[in-house]
């Protein structure tokens, strides 16, 4: 059996069924699309999960995991905070030497390996966040699609639809390369047994498919939050 997106070509499709080979084609119908836009736009967030990880012990944070783009690395010295975005080919040592280089321009700072020790430091938090990633809805559309068994006799055809329509009546949604679901609904179907000379039993098994247009995009998680900085109220 030979499951293909598209309408088949006629040799190689009578080649298949002379040899008793069926043949499943999946078709979107031309002209059969229709916008069905009926809410506002809708943003679903999943939050990041950091691979490199911080640990603090006294007026020390040592850096381990692996670093790696989208991570941002942060320590947070008696409410003054010293940030790092991790860039490609980045290490634990590396982010914890770009660390270090910032908070010594404003206090002493020691740099051992993946560990920033801050001597007098009466207060360090430190952490690791990941970018996120947002999907956003704009608009939603309706396509009809042909699912096609072509067959050498009829009764392996039946059954070849029978078992396809079994498989798609238990399906409500469909999941897409997107990470959203499309829903499909059985709307119509349809057999053509005028090729019988050919061997060519058909049926046809029509479904629409709604789904959403998204876009992508990256979702910056905050590091630290709520800071007081020179009077002033600071939320990032």
């Amino acid at each position: 059996m030979r499951i293909y997106r598209g309408w088949p070509l006629i040799g190689p499709l009578g080649n298949d069924l002379a040899g008793g080979v069926a043949n499943i084609s999946i078709f979107s119908i031309p002209n059969a699309t229709r916008n069905t836009t009926r809410w506002a736009p809708v943003t679903h967030s999943t939050p990041g999960v950091p691979t490199l990880v911080v640990s603090v012990n006294g007026n020390a944070a040592t850096f381990s995991g692996t670093a790696g783009l989208g991570q941002v690395a942060g320590l947070l010295v008696q409410n003054e905070p010293f940030v790092y975005r991790c860039q490609k080919g980045d290490t634990p040592a590396l982010v914890a030497a770009m660390l270090a280089q910032l908070v010594r321009t404003t206090r002493a700072c020691w740099l051992s390996g993946t560990t920033v020790s801050i001597p007098g430091a009466e207060s360090i938090i430190a952490r690791v966040v990941a970018d996120g990633a947002s999907v956003t809805e704009w608009a939603r559309q309706r396509q009809t699609f042909r699912i096609t068994a072509w067959s050498p006799d009829p009764i392996s055809r039946d059954s070849l639809c029978s078992s396809i329509g079994s498989a798609l009546s238990s399906v409500a949604f469909l999941s897409l390369s997107d990470g959203t679901n499309g829903r499909i609904r059985f709307k119509s179907t349809a057999s053509f047994d005028d090729d019988q000379d050919s061997q060519q039993y058909r049926r046809d098994l029509i479904y629409d498919v709604e789904y959403g247009t998204t876009v992508e995009a990256s979702a910056p998680s905050m590091l630290f939050g709520d800071l007081i900085w020179s009077g002033a109220s600071i939320y990032g």
